[in-house]
């Protein structure tokens, strides 16, 4: 039976002539994902001021309120990834209450419960309420502020563990007093997954490094102005890690930043207090690790995917404390460990004392005993630097004991323990985890650099570097979605976030190694996404090859600025800023549901870039879940009349397939089949045509059975894509 294909057929409205960019159409604005949101803030703070700069922009050139000035290059890292990066954190640790309260986290309850008898109440106006956590709390905040000159927002909600999910629809509208107040921008709390899960905090924490990197990194005076860390100036007494309040400097490159650097820390350390803590999970219960003694050889203490906190209210007018933690899903997952491990990373390298450069002498004044304690090299106490680089290093024998295949050299998505407590690890890795566990792992060989750690790092690199280019590297071009050891490669047509993956990890991994032929695969993939996805007219990338309709997600968003940001830096791709730029506008903007004056809105949508001002509305300003795009690009140059039907007959077919059609004008005709995954497999010679009905026979007889998909082109334009099934 004739089958008529109808997923790319030509409609009126382009043969017109009218090629006005299709619009991003939202399809879910209620579901938020931490931890894809997460990423995609850190994969745009990095696609933002650092890729402006490295450009070679100045950063003052730039006025928010002015758009695309200097040029749109500029305005799009330097503004837009900025601040759409800001405000994805600034929704999650602070304003949307999705997660656990600081009041509960591990230090706070720690110092309440050695403060004297009588301390409730002393921070909190005299309110006595039987707990000393919320004064403790206040105490912390205020002590931030004296040190910033920065008076702390009202109604926040700070959190050191975030959850998995919530919903991002408000249950009242946006006060015009946001800035300040936060109460407005509060989610409904019944409808959150109270789960935790070590992406979504990872992600979260990793975000939190680089704004409190950004902000910690110099000083300010009085005034607000910002002065550079030299070494010798510190907000400090002389000779004492103390705050002098007489001499005029304070933390953070203003006053805002520094209170808002503090409070970021404060809660990454929590973080990961509470992780090494509360769930290191043995396959049995939940406990603590002791990064100073763990050995995975003497039995398996690792950070389970899921796990479900239940709440109880103790007090109305105190936020919920966290009551019972339960297992839901004990599989260990690479990228939960891999994104944890990233965030810890970053911060020791932020803590790290023997780091000499303008930044960490400014660093070093933060990480002296106040506000946050000295490392252990100093005081003979484990602090922050010190919990951060033990937990790396728990994750990271425990990523290599749990996900790591020696054998075949390659991590392993998913794993498992056995009734005696041994890995029982899966056999698929995805591309995305090969691709992000390449740029882990480079980052985990410059922070652990001459120690024992280091070469177990670069042989695993090594290993999966090899196995990306042997295994998932298809013939034909790009990669597979993914691998199973014993079965090979997914017959699953090529995804735009897996081949963005692997081009991330490729060029990760090149910088670690300093290996040409890495930086040639990567260049090679590279060219491959943009001939193959990158759909020029429509300044949008496909997100899976061949489909006329592109679904986008945070997620996806995320690894292709990523690719597209190394590729303009580390690969030299002289085009790569000016796609990046064209689609950030085109598709980013689309899905970010509203903004604020950082990014040049002051009201409604006064800087006319079709995203509303968060004032008024609903929906706060992070990312849709979900959103199309129309990709079809037929009929930019029309030449098949759009009263003639291109029938494609026997389809099925056996030994041959017919393709007929109407030229409204003579034209150059070719046709060409590509398997599923992309492949061209055929290429039938191009013919002259003068205008009319014609047809063009394809003789079957080499092709096994299965579906193809059959192009017609004329004049070097995509006429038809259309299925054809042979069959036996």
């Amino acid at each position: 039976m004739k089958t008529k294909i109808t997923f790319l057929l030509m409609t009126a409205f382009l043969l017109a002539g009218n090629l006005a960019q299709s619009q991003v159409v939202i399809q879910n604005d209620s579901t938020f994902k931490t931890a894809d949101q997460m990423l995609l803030a850190n994969e745009l703070f990095e696609s933002g001021e650092p890729f402006a700069e490295a450009l070679g922009y100045n950063l003052d050139d730039l006025d928010p309120m002015v758009l695309n000035s200097p040029d749109s290059i500029s305005y799009t890292t330097g503004i837009e990834n900025y601040e759409y990066s800001r405000y994805l954190l600034g929704t999650v640790i602070s304003r949307s209450g999705i997660g656990l309260h600081m009041m509960w986290s591990p230090m706070v309850t720690q110092m309440a419960a050695m403060e004297p008898e009588g301390f409730d109440g002393t921070f909190t106006g005299g309110m006595v309420n039987g707990f000393n956590e919320d004064d403790e709390l206040m105490k912390m905040i205020g002590h931030f502020s004296m040190l910033a000159n920065q008076m702390a927002p009202a109604n926040p909600f700070p959190q050191f563990a975030e959850f998995e999910t919530g919903n991002m629809h408000l249950p009242q509208t946006v006060a015009p007093d946001f800035q300040m107040d936060f109460s407005s921008l509060r989610w409904d709390r019944d409808k959150m997954d109270k789960t935790l899960n070590l992406a979504a905090m990872g992600q979260t924490m990793l975000k939190q490094y680089w704004w409190a990197k950004d902000m910690l990194g110099a000083f300010h005076d009085a005034e607000d102005n910002g002065i550079e860390a030299d070494g010798t100036n510190s907000p400090d007494s002389v000779g004492s890690p103390n705050f002098d309040p007489e001499n005029g400097i304070y933390y953070g490159g203003n006053n805002l930043d520094g209170f808002i650097g503090q409070v970021l820390t404060a809660e990454s350390v929590n973080k990961t207090l509470f992780t090494i803590n509360s769930l290191a999970y043995d396959g049995t219960s939940l406990g603590m690790v002791d990064p100073m003694t763990y050995d995975p050889a003497n039995g398996i203490q690792y950070f389970p995917h899921r796990i479900a906190v239940t709440e109880t209210m103790v007090n109305e007018m105190l936020p919920p404390q966290m009551d019972e933690l339960t297992v839901t899903d004990a599989s260990s997952h690479l990228w939960d460990q891999l994104s944890f491990l990233w965030a810890t990373l970053s911060f020791k390298n932020m803590m790290d004392p023997e780091i000499n450069d303008p930044e960490h002498y400014a660093y070093h004044e933060v990480f002296d005993g106040d506000p946050f304690p000295a490392p252990m090299s100093v005081t003979g106490m484990p602090g922050p630097f010190d919990l951060m680089m033990g937990t790396s290093k728990v994750i990271f024998m425990n990523t290599l004991a749990m996900h790591f295949n020696a054998t075949e050299g390659t991590f392993v998505d998913v794993s498992n323990l056995d009734g005696s407590g041994q890995p029982v690890p899966e056999n698929t890795i995805s591309a995305e985890n090969a691709g992000y566990s390449l740029v882990v792992l480079a980052k985990f060989i410059e922070e652990f650099a001459a120690t024992p750690l280091e070469p177990m790092a670069a042989n695993a690199l090594n290993a999966q570097t090899d196995f990306i280019i042997a295994n998932l590297k298809k013939s034909q071009g790009g990669f597979y979605n993914s691998y199973t050891l014993g079965n090979g490669g997914s017959s699953d047509p090529q995804s735009l976030s897996a081949q963005a993956a692997i081009i991330r990890g490729l060029y990760a991994s090149y910088v670690s190694t300093g290996n040409t032929a890495i930086l040639q695969g990567a260049n090679d993939a590279y060219n491959y996404l943009i001939n193959t996805f990158y759909v020029p007219s429509k300044m949008a990338f496909r997100t899976e090859v061949f489909s006329i309709t592109a679904t986008y997600d945070p997620y996806t968003l995320a690894v292709l600025s990523g690719a597209l940001r190394e590729a303009s830096l580390v690969g030299n791709q002289s085009d790569a800023a000016t796609i990046y730029t064209r689609v950030f506008k085109n598709i980013y903007n689309g899905m970010i549901l509203s903004e604020a004056e950082q990014s040049g809105e002051t009201g409604n949508d006064s800087d006319g870039d079709g995203i509303p001002y968060i004032a008024g509305g609903t929906l706060p300003f992070v990312f849709a879940a979900r959103g199309i795009l129309d990709i079809n690009v037929l009929g930019i140059n029309p030449v098949i009349s759009e009263n003639s039907e291109i029938r494609i007959y026997p389809n099925p077919a056996t030994k041959y397939a017919t393709i007929e059609f109407n030229l409204i004008e003579s034209a150059v005709v070719g046709i060409k089949l590509f398997d599923l995954s992309g492949r061209l497999i055929h290429t039938e010679p191009a013919s002259n045509l003068a205008s009319g009905p014609h047809s063009i026979k394809v003789a079957l007889n080499s092709f096994t059975p299965g579906t193809y998909i059959l192009r017609l082109d004329a004049n070097n334009d995509v006429q038809s894509i259309n299925k054809l099934i042979v069959s036996k």
